[in-house]
Protein backbone atom coordinates (compact mmCIF):
# COMPACT_ATOMS: atom_id res chain seq x y z
CA UNK A 1 0.00 0.00 0.00
CA UNK A 2 2.91 2.35 0.93
CA UNK A 3 4.45 1.76 -2.61
CA UNK A 4 1.13 2.69 -4.21
CA UNK A 5 0.41 6.32 -2.69
CA UNK A 6 4.72 6.31 -2.98
CA UNK A 7 3.88 6.19 -6.59
CA UNK A 8 1.23 8.74 -6.27
CA UNK A 9 2.90 11.10 -4.85
CA UNK A 10 5.63 11.10 -7.47
CA UNK A 11 3.68 11.23 -10.22
CA UNK A 12 1.88 14.40 -9.16
CA UNK A 13 5.64 16.11 -8.23
CA UNK A 14 6.53 14.93 -11.82
CA UNK A 15 3.38 16.62 -13.49
CA UNK A 16 3.35 19.64 -11.56
CA UNK A 17 5.47 22.66 -13.70
CA UNK A 18 7.29 25.12 -11.79
CA UNK A 19 6.63 27.77 -13.81
CA UNK A 20 3.70 28.19 -16.97
CA UNK A 21 1.72 30.45 -17.60
CA UNK A 22 -2.55 30.53 -17.03
CA UNK A 23 -3.87 28.63 -20.03
CA UNK A 24 -1.15 25.96 -20.38
CA UNK A 25 -1.35 25.66 -16.00
CA UNK A 26 -4.59 24.81 -15.97
CA UNK A 27 -4.06 22.01 -19.11
CA UNK A 28 -1.30 20.02 -16.69
CA UNK A 29 -3.22 20.49 -13.69
CA UNK A 30 -6.01 18.71 -15.28
CA UNK A 31 -4.37 16.36 -16.93
CA UNK A 32 -1.79 15.43 -13.75
CA UNK A 33 -5.59 15.64 -11.96
CA UNK A 34 -6.99 12.32 -14.36
CA UNK A 35 -4.06 10.98 -13.90
CA UNK A 36 -4.08 10.71 -10.14
CA UNK A 37 -7.85 9.70 -10.18
CA UNK A 38 -6.95 7.04 -12.85
CA UNK A 39 -3.98 5.89 -10.48
CA UNK A 40 -6.47 5.55 -7.60
CA UNK A 41 -9.20 3.76 -9.18
CA UNK A 42 -6.62 1.51 -10.37
CA UNK A 43 -5.58 1.18 -6.86
CA UNK A 44 -8.73 0.47 -5.27
CA UNK A 45 -9.65 -2.16 -7.95
CA UNK A 46 -6.53 -4.22 -7.39
CA UNK A 47 -6.66 -3.45 -3.49
CA UNK A 48 -10.32 -4.90 -3.85
CA UNK A 49 -9.71 -7.64 -5.64
CA UNK A 50 -6.59 -8.40 -3.08
CA UNK A 51 -8.28 -8.35 0.11
CA UNK A 52 -10.32 -11.56 -0.37
CA UNK A 53 -10.90 -14.85 1.82
CA UNK A 54 -8.35 -15.38 4.50
CA UNK A 55 -7.64 -18.70 6.69
CA UNK A 56 -5.49 -19.35 9.22
CA UNK A 57 -6.11 -23.21 9.45
CA UNK A 58 -3.57 -23.72 13.04
CA UNK A 59 -6.54 -21.54 14.85
CA UNK A 60 -8.07 -24.20 17.46
CA UNK A 61 -11.40 -26.05 16.73
CA UNK A 62 -13.11 -27.65 19.23
CA UNK A 63 -15.43 -30.59 17.60
CA UNK A 64 -17.86 -30.15 20.66
CA UNK A 65 -20.71 -31.96 19.03
CA UNK A 66 -24.28 -30.41 18.53
CA UNK A 67 -24.90 -28.42 21.59
CA UNK A 68 -28.94 -27.53 21.02
CA UNK A 69 -30.70 -27.81 24.48
CA UNK A 70 -32.87 -30.91 24.54
CA UNK A 71 -36.60 -29.92 25.45
CA UNK A 72 -39.81 -31.64 25.18
CA UNK A 73 -42.32 -29.74 22.88
CA UNK A 74 -45.22 -28.70 24.46
CA UNK A 75 -46.79 -26.22 27.00
CA UNK A 76 -43.54 -25.82 28.68
CA UNK A 77 -41.32 -25.25 25.76
CA UNK A 78 -39.14 -21.74 25.94
CA UNK A 79 -37.36 -19.91 23.04
CA UNK A 80 -35.98 -17.26 25.39
CA UNK A 81 -33.66 -15.24 23.53
CA UNK A 82 -33.32 -13.57 20.21
CA UNK A 83 -30.90 -16.90 18.39
CA UNK A 84 -32.40 -19.18 20.69
CA UNK A 85 -29.83 -19.88 22.97
CA UNK A 86 -27.40 -18.11 24.98
CA UNK A 87 -24.62 -18.55 22.59
CA UNK A 88 -27.05 -17.83 19.76
CA UNK A 89 -26.26 -20.20 17.30
CA UNK A 90 -30.08 -20.29 15.90
CA UNK A 91 -30.34 -24.28 15.53
CA UNK A 92 -33.38 -26.27 17.15
CA UNK A 93 -32.89 -30.38 16.71
CA UNK A 94 -36.47 -31.11 16.50
CA UNK A 95 -38.21 -33.71 14.22
CA UNK A 96 -40.34 -31.26 12.19
CA UNK A 97 -40.31 -30.39 8.37
CA UNK A 98 -42.12 -28.89 5.66
CA UNK A 99 -45.12 -29.75 4.23
CA UNK A 100 -47.21 -26.88 6.59
CA UNK A 101 -50.32 -25.62 7.09
CA UNK A 102 -51.40 -22.42 8.09
CA UNK A 103 -53.13 -22.32 11.19
CA UNK A 104 -53.55 -18.89 12.01
CA UNK A 105 -52.43 -14.77 11.30
CA UNK A 106 -51.63 -12.39 13.10
CA UNK A 107 -51.89 -8.74 10.72
CA UNK A 108 -50.41 -6.39 11.83
CA UNK A 109 -49.84 -2.80 10.52
CA UNK A 110 -46.17 -1.79 11.65
CA UNK A 111 -42.94 -3.69 10.13
CA UNK A 112 -42.05 -6.83 12.27
CA UNK A 113 -38.43 -6.80 11.68
CA UNK A 114 -37.18 -9.19 14.53
CA UNK A 115 -39.31 -12.32 15.39
CA UNK A 116 -41.09 -13.26 18.65
CA UNK A 117 -39.41 -15.32 21.55
CA UNK A 118 -41.73 -18.39 23.32
CA UNK A 119 -42.81 -19.05 26.55
CA UNK A 120 -45.80 -19.52 28.74
CA UNK A 121 -47.63 -20.51 25.45
CA UNK A 122 -47.24 -17.67 24.35
CA UNK A 123 -44.98 -15.89 21.57
CA UNK A 124 -43.92 -12.25 22.64
CA UNK A 125 -43.47 -10.05 19.65
CA UNK A 126 -42.19 -6.24 19.79
CA UNK A 127 -43.12 -4.48 16.52
CA UNK A 128 -40.80 -1.30 14.87
CA UNK A 129 -43.88 0.73 15.92
CA UNK A 130 -42.52 -0.44 19.62
CA UNK A 131 -45.68 -2.15 20.48
CA UNK A 132 -45.25 -5.30 22.67
CA UNK A 133 -47.71 -8.06 21.64
CA UNK A 134 -48.44 -11.49 23.71
CA UNK A 135 -49.71 -13.89 21.42
CA UNK A 136 -51.43 -17.18 22.16
CA UNK A 137 -49.68 -20.28 20.29
CA UNK A 138 -52.39 -21.99 19.73
CA UNK A 139 -54.66 -19.59 18.15
CA UNK A 140 -52.99 -16.46 17.71
CA UNK A 141 -55.27 -13.99 19.68
CA UNK A 142 -53.74 -11.26 21.25
CA UNK A 143 -53.78 -11.52 25.72
CA UNK A 144 -52.30 -8.19 25.95
CA UNK A 145 -50.14 -5.85 23.97
CA UNK A 146 -48.35 -2.88 25.65
CA UNK A 147 -46.92 0.60 23.97
CA UNK A 148 -43.19 1.21 25.50
CA UNK A 149 -41.81 3.62 22.90
CA UNK A 150 -41.65 5.47 19.40
CA UNK A 151 -39.62 3.26 17.62
CA UNK A 152 -38.06 -0.18 18.12
CA UNK A 153 -36.14 -3.01 15.93
CA UNK A 154 -35.16 -6.16 18.22
CA UNK A 155 -36.07 -9.04 19.74
CA UNK A 156 -37.50 -9.17 23.13
CA UNK A 157 -35.90 -11.77 26.25
CA UNK A 158 -37.76 -13.56 28.53
CA UNK A 159 -36.76 -14.75 32.52
CA UNK A 160 -39.02 -16.23 34.22
CA UNK A 161 -41.99 -14.19 34.42
CA UNK A 162 -40.71 -11.24 33.23
CA UNK A 163 -40.44 -9.77 29.40
CA UNK A 164 -37.73 -7.77 28.64
CA UNK A 165 -37.06 -5.20 25.59
CA UNK A 166 -35.14 -2.05 24.24
CA UNK A 167 -36.23 0.17 22.63
CA UNK A 168 -35.06 2.64 19.90
CA UNK A 169 -36.45 5.78 20.81
CA UNK A 170 -38.88 6.89 23.62
CA UNK A 171 -41.00 9.53 21.57
CA UNK A 172 -40.47 11.16 18.18
CA UNK A 173 -38.98 14.50 20.00
CA UNK A 174 -36.63 12.34 22.27
CA UNK A 175 -34.42 10.37 20.11
CA UNK A 176 -32.73 8.08 22.94
CA UNK A 177 -34.06 4.44 24.01
CA UNK A 178 -34.53 2.93 27.17
CA UNK A 179 -35.15 -0.38 28.69
CA UNK A 180 -38.26 -1.78 30.26
CA UNK A 181 -39.03 -4.67 32.22
CA UNK A 182 -42.46 -6.34 31.57
CA UNK A 183 -45.07 -9.03 34.02
CA UNK A 184 -45.47 -11.59 31.14
CA UNK A 185 -48.95 -12.58 32.45
CA UNK A 186 -50.53 -9.83 32.09
CA UNK A 187 -47.65 -6.91 30.40
CA UNK A 188 -47.80 -4.46 33.16
CA UNK A 189 -44.36 -2.03 33.58
CA UNK A 190 -42.26 -3.35 36.36
CA UNK A 191 -39.45 -0.80 35.68
CA UNK A 192 -38.30 1.06 33.19
CA UNK A 193 -34.53 2.77 32.57
CA UNK A 194 -34.14 5.50 29.85
CA UNK A 195 -31.02 5.61 28.04
CA UNK A 196 -28.52 7.90 26.80
CA UNK A 197 -28.44 6.87 23.53
CA UNK A 198 -30.59 4.69 21.19
CA UNK A 199 -30.49 0.96 21.50
CA UNK A 200 -31.67 -1.87 18.52
CA UNK A 201 -29.78 -4.54 20.48
CA UNK A 202 -31.95 -7.47 21.24
CA UNK A 203 -30.92 -8.59 24.93
CA UNK A 204 -29.82 -11.30 26.88
CA UNK A 205 -30.64 -12.10 30.61
CA UNK A 206 -27.99 -14.57 32.53
CA UNK A 207 -27.87 -15.62 36.46
CA UNK A 208 -29.73 -12.14 36.99
CA UNK A 209 -28.29 -9.49 34.74
CA UNK A 210 -29.08 -7.85 31.63
CA UNK A 211 -26.89 -7.15 29.10
CA UNK A 212 -27.39 -5.57 25.70
CA UNK A 213 -25.43 -2.88 23.78
CA UNK A 214 -26.36 0.54 22.57
CA UNK A 215 -25.62 3.05 19.30
CA UNK A 216 -22.89 5.37 21.45
CA UNK A 217 -20.98 1.98 21.88
CA UNK A 218 -21.89 1.76 25.55
CA UNK A 219 -22.68 -1.69 26.36
CA UNK A 220 -24.82 -2.32 29.69
CA UNK A 221 -25.36 -5.26 32.64
CA UNK A 222 -28.15 -4.42 35.00
CA UNK A 223 -29.58 -5.84 37.36
CA UNK A 224 -32.62 -8.02 36.12
CA UNK A 225 -35.29 -7.06 39.00
CA UNK A 226 -34.70 -3.07 39.09
CA UNK A 227 -32.94 -2.22 36.18
CA UNK A 228 -29.50 -1.19 38.64
CA UNK A 229 -26.16 -1.04 36.46
CA UNK A 230 -23.50 -3.45 37.49
CA UNK A 231 -21.21 -2.07 34.82
CA UNK A 232 -20.33 -0.33 31.26
CA UNK A 233 -18.33 -1.01 29.01
CA UNK A 234 -17.24 1.44 26.18
CA UNK A 235 -16.91 0.16 22.44
CA UNK A 236 -14.87 1.57 19.30
CA UNK A 237 -18.41 1.94 17.43
CA UNK A 238 -21.87 1.48 17.87
CA UNK A 239 -23.12 -2.06 19.00
CA UNK A 240 -26.20 -2.49 17.35
CA UNK A 241 -26.16 -6.59 16.96
CA UNK A 242 -27.40 -8.63 20.45
CA UNK A 243 -24.04 -10.10 22.49
CA UNK A 244 -23.47 -13.55 22.59
CA UNK A 245 -22.71 -15.29 26.33
CA UNK A 246 -20.24 -18.58 26.15
CA UNK A 247 -19.03 -19.86 29.02
CA UNK A 248 -18.94 -16.65 31.32
CA UNK A 249 -17.70 -13.77 28.25
CA UNK A 250 -19.44 -11.69 25.89
CA UNK A 251 -19.41 -11.34 22.80
CA UNK A 252 -20.07 -8.34 20.32
CA UNK A 253 -19.28 -6.59 17.28
CA UNK A 254 -19.33 -3.00 16.47
CA UNK A 255 -19.90 -0.04 14.04
CA UNK A 256 -15.92 0.46 14.69
CA UNK A 257 -14.92 -2.74 12.85
CA UNK A 258 -14.00 -4.50 15.93
CA UNK A 259 -14.84 -7.48 17.75
CA UNK A 260 -14.84 -7.74 21.51
CA UNK A 261 -15.22 -10.51 24.48
CA UNK A 262 -15.22 -8.94 28.46
CA UNK A 263 -15.94 -10.65 30.66
CA UNK A 264 -19.68 -11.22 31.79
CA UNK A 265 -19.45 -11.06 35.59
CA UNK A 266 -17.69 -7.20 35.33
CA UNK A 267 -16.93 -5.99 32.20
CA UNK A 268 -13.70 -6.20 31.78
CA UNK A 269 -11.73 -7.26 28.54
CA UNK A 270 -10.72 -10.18 27.70
CA UNK A 271 -9.53 -9.08 23.86
CA UNK A 272 -10.95 -6.77 21.10
CA UNK A 273 -9.50 -7.19 17.55
CA UNK A 274 -10.07 -5.11 14.31
CA UNK A 275 -10.59 -6.08 10.85
CA UNK A 276 -9.55 -4.38 7.44
CA UNK A 277 -12.82 -3.73 5.21
CA UNK A 278 -12.61 -3.93 1.76
CA UNK A 279 -12.36 -0.24 0.53
CA UNK A 280 -8.29 0.01 -0.19
CA UNK A 281 -7.56 -2.45 1.86
CA UNK A 282 -7.28 -0.01 4.94
CA UNK A 283 -11.47 0.92 6.55
CA UNK A 284 -12.89 -1.54 8.57
CA UNK A 285 -16.60 -2.44 7.64
CA UNK A 286 -19.50 -2.56 10.23
CA UNK A 287 -20.39 -5.46 12.40
CA UNK A 288 -24.50 -5.21 12.19
CA UNK A 289 -25.01 -8.66 12.95
CA UNK A 290 -25.00 -10.69 16.31
CA UNK A 291 -22.55 -12.63 16.86
CA UNK A 292 -22.87 -17.06 17.17
CA UNK A 293 -20.32 -18.97 19.28
CA UNK A 294 -19.93 -22.49 18.63
CA UNK A 295 -16.80 -24.73 18.16
CA UNK A 296 -14.55 -22.75 20.48
CA UNK A 297 -14.86 -19.73 17.68
CA UNK A 298 -16.97 -16.75 17.41
CA UNK A 299 -18.81 -16.14 13.83
CA UNK A 300 -20.19 -12.85 12.43
CA UNK A 301 -20.79 -10.76 9.38
CA UNK A 302 -19.85 -7.80 8.54
CA UNK A 303 -20.60 -4.85 6.02
CA UNK A 304 -17.50 -5.54 3.67
CA UNK A 305 -19.59 -8.60 2.42
CA UNK A 306 -17.27 -10.86 4.66
CA UNK A 307 -18.03 -13.81 7.24
CA UNK A 308 -15.91 -13.74 9.98
CA UNK A 309 -14.35 -16.66 12.67
CA UNK A 310 -12.38 -15.60 15.33
CA UNK A 311 -10.93 -17.95 18.35
CA UNK A 312 -13.28 -17.35 21.22
CA UNK A 313 -10.07 -17.47 23.50
CA UNK A 314 -7.65 -15.01 21.81
CA UNK A 315 -9.66 -13.40 19.05
CA UNK A 316 -7.31 -14.38 16.44
CA UNK A 317 -9.01 -14.28 13.07
CA UNK A 318 -9.58 -18.35 11.83
CA UNK A 319 -10.60 -17.24 8.67
CA UNK A 320 -12.75 -14.77 6.46
CA UNK A 321 -14.92 -15.68 3.54
CA UNK A 322 -15.51 -12.80 0.45
CA UNK A 323 -19.28 -12.91 -0.06
CA UNK A 324 -20.97 -10.37 -3.12
CA UNK A 325 -22.18 -7.60 -0.99
CA UNK A 326 -23.15 -6.99 2.68
CA UNK A 327 -23.68 -9.37 5.73
CA UNK A 328 -26.10 -7.81 7.84
CA UNK A 329 -27.82 -10.84 9.22
CA UNK A 330 -26.90 -12.73 11.84
CA UNK A 331 -25.65 -16.86 11.39
CA UNK A 332 -26.67 -20.57 12.28
CA UNK A 333 -24.41 -22.57 13.12
CA UNK A 334 -24.86 -26.26 13.38
CA UNK A 335 -23.46 -29.80 13.78
CA UNK A 336 -25.86 -31.73 11.49
CA UNK A 337 -25.33 -35.77 11.23
CA UNK A 338 -23.62 -36.94 8.51
CA UNK A 339 -22.94 -33.12 7.37
CA UNK A 340 -20.76 -32.07 10.33
CA UNK A 341 -20.13 -28.31 11.70
CA UNK A 342 -21.50 -25.52 9.03
CA UNK A 343 -22.21 -22.10 9.94
CA UNK A 344 -25.85 -21.52 7.66
CA UNK A 345 -25.48 -17.06 6.16
CA UNK A 346 -27.55 -15.02 3.79
CA UNK A 347 -26.00 -12.24 1.89
CA UNK A 348 -26.90 -8.88 0.07
CA UNK A 349 -25.34 -10.66 -3.49
CA UNK A 350 -28.77 -12.50 -3.46
CA UNK A 351 -26.88 -16.11 -2.39
CA UNK A 352 -27.63 -18.23 0.64
CA UNK A 353 -24.40 -20.05 2.04
CA UNK A 354 -23.38 -23.29 3.72
CA UNK A 355 -19.58 -22.82 5.14
CA UNK A 356 -17.24 -25.04 7.08
CA UNK A 357 -17.26 -24.21 10.16
CA UNK A 358 -13.89 -24.79 10.32
CA UNK A 359 -12.18 -23.88 7.38
CA UNK A 360 -14.77 -21.54 5.70
CA UNK A 361 -14.94 -23.00 2.82
CA UNK A 362 -18.42 -23.15 0.81
CA UNK A 363 -19.98 -26.63 1.44
CA UNK A 364 -23.08 -25.33 -0.92
CA UNK A 365 -23.79 -22.14 -2.53
CA UNK A 366 -27.77 -21.32 -3.56
CA UNK A 367 -28.60 -18.24 -5.39
CA UNK A 368 -32.12 -16.79 -4.67
CA UNK A 369 -31.95 -13.71 -6.07
CA UNK A 370 -33.06 -10.56 -4.48
CA UNK A 371 -31.15 -9.49 -1.24
CA UNK A 372 -31.07 -11.15 2.36
CA UNK A 373 -30.65 -8.91 5.07
CA UNK A 374 -31.73 -11.05 7.87
CA UNK A 375 -30.51 -14.17 9.83
CA UNK A 376 -30.85 -17.49 9.05
CA UNK A 377 -32.29 -20.69 11.43
CA UNK A 378 -32.06 -23.77 11.11
CA UNK A 379 -34.83 -26.10 12.56
CA UNK A 380 -34.73 -29.47 12.42
CA UNK A 381 -33.20 -30.19 8.84
CA UNK A 382 -33.86 -27.53 7.03
CA UNK A 383 -32.38 -23.54 7.33
CA UNK A 384 -35.45 -20.94 7.04
CA UNK A 385 -34.26 -17.15 5.93
CA UNK A 386 -36.40 -14.51 4.35
CA UNK A 387 -35.60 -12.42 0.84
CA UNK A 388 -36.19 -8.82 1.53
CA UNK A 389 -36.42 -7.65 -1.35
CA UNK A 390 -38.72 -10.43 -2.57
CA UNK A 391 -40.91 -10.05 0.68
CA UNK A 392 -40.44 -14.06 0.80
CA UNK A 393 -39.23 -16.89 3.28
CA UNK A 394 -37.41 -19.39 1.90
CA UNK A 395 -36.34 -23.33 3.71
CA UNK A 396 -33.56 -25.67 2.28
CA UNK A 397 -32.16 -28.39 3.13
CA UNK A 398 -29.26 -28.37 5.54
CA UNK A 399 -26.75 -30.58 3.72
CA UNK A 400 -27.78 -30.20 -0.29
CA UNK A 401 -29.26 -26.70 -0.52
CA UNK A 402 -32.12 -28.31 -2.10
CA UNK A 403 -35.46 -25.90 -1.65
CA UNK A 404 -37.72 -27.42 0.34
CA UNK A 405 -40.37 -24.46 1.05
CA UNK A 406 -41.59 -21.80 0.03
CA UNK A 407 -43.84 -18.76 1.63
CA UNK A 408 -44.80 -15.66 -0.19
CA UNK A 409 -44.14 -13.80 2.86
CA UNK A 410 -41.09 -12.66 4.48
CA UNK A 411 -38.21 -9.57 4.93
CA UNK A 412 -36.03 -10.09 7.87
CA UNK A 413 -35.67 -12.82 10.43
CA UNK A 414 -38.43 -15.11 9.81
CA UNK A 415 -38.59 -18.36 12.21
CA UNK A 416 -38.93 -19.45 15.69
CA UNK A 417 -40.20 -23.03 16.90
CA UNK A 418 -41.60 -24.68 19.44
CA UNK A 419 -40.57 -28.43 17.94
CA UNK A 420 -44.29 -28.30 17.07
CA UNK A 421 -45.29 -25.71 14.93
CA UNK A 422 -42.69 -22.97 13.13
CA UNK A 423 -43.81 -19.49 13.93
CA UNK A 424 -42.94 -17.39 10.78
CA UNK A 425 -42.99 -13.89 10.79
CA UNK A 426 -43.49 -12.09 7.17
CA UNK A 427 -43.00 -8.26 6.75
CA UNK A 428 -46.25 -6.42 8.84
CA UNK A 429 -47.71 -10.09 9.95
CA UNK A 430 -46.54 -13.29 12.03
CA UNK A 431 -48.24 -16.75 10.94
CA UNK A 432 -48.79 -19.77 12.72
CA UNK A 433 -47.60 -22.84 10.58
CA UNK A 434 -47.58 -26.93 11.60
CA UNK A 435 -46.66 -29.76 9.86
CA UNK A 436 -48.94 -31.49 7.23
CA UNK A 437 -50.42 -35.15 8.83
CA UNK A 438 -49.19 -37.26 5.74
CA UNK A 439 -51.51 -40.77 5.35
CA UNK A 440 -49.70 -43.98 5.70
CA UNK A 441 -50.67 -46.86 4.07
CA UNK A 442 -53.41 -47.35 6.26
CA UNK A 443 -54.76 -44.04 6.02
CA UNK A 444 -54.77 -44.36 2.41
CA UNK A 445 -56.78 -47.41 2.17
CA UNK A 446 -59.24 -45.86 4.62
CA UNK A 447 -59.21 -43.18 2.25
CA UNK A 448 -59.90 -45.14 -0.98
CA UNK A 449 -62.57 -46.78 0.63
CA UNK A 450 -64.56 -43.59 1.98
CA UNK A 451 -63.94 -42.58 -1.87
CA UNK A 452 -65.46 -45.66 -3.17
CA UNK A 453 -68.86 -45.46 -0.74
CA UNK A 454 -69.20 -42.00 -1.82
CA UNK A 455 -69.16 -43.32 -5.18
CA UNK A 456 -71.36 -45.75 -4.91
CA UNK A 457 -74.03 -43.01 -3.32
CA UNK A 458 -73.48 -41.50 -5.90
CA UNK A 459 -74.27 -43.69 -8.29
CA UNK A 460 -77.69 -44.98 -6.71
CA UNK A 461 -78.71 -41.51 -6.54
CA UNK A 462 -78.42 -41.53 -9.92
CA UNK A 463 -80.56 -44.55 -10.34
CA UNK A 464 -83.11 -43.41 -8.21
CA UNK A 465 -83.20 -40.10 -10.13
CA UNK A 466 -83.79 -41.98 -13.81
Amino acid sequence: MNQVWRGLRSAAVSLWPPRLPGRRLLIVLAAAALVVVGLGVGAFLYLSDRVGDVSNPNVPFVDEGEQSPKQKPGAGFVWPTYGYTKDRRRHLDASIRPPFRRLWTFSNRALLEFPPVIAHRRLFLLSDTAVVYAIGRDNGQVAWKRKVGSLAAASPTVDAERVYVTVLQRTRRIKAGRVVALAARRGHVLWSRPLRSRTESSPLVHRGTLYFGTENGTVYALRARDGRIRWTYKAAGAVKGGPALRKGVLYFGDYGGRVHAVRASNGRKVWSTGTKGARFGLTAGRFYSSPAVAFGRVYLGNTDGRMYSFAAQSGKLAWAKKTGDYIYGSPAVADIPHFGPAVYIGSYDGAFYALDARSGKVRWRRNMGGKISGAATVVGDVVYFANLQRRSTSGLAVRSGRRVFGFAHGGFNPVVSDGRRIYLVGYTSLYGLEPKKKAGRGGKRAKKKTEAKRKKKAKRRRKRGR
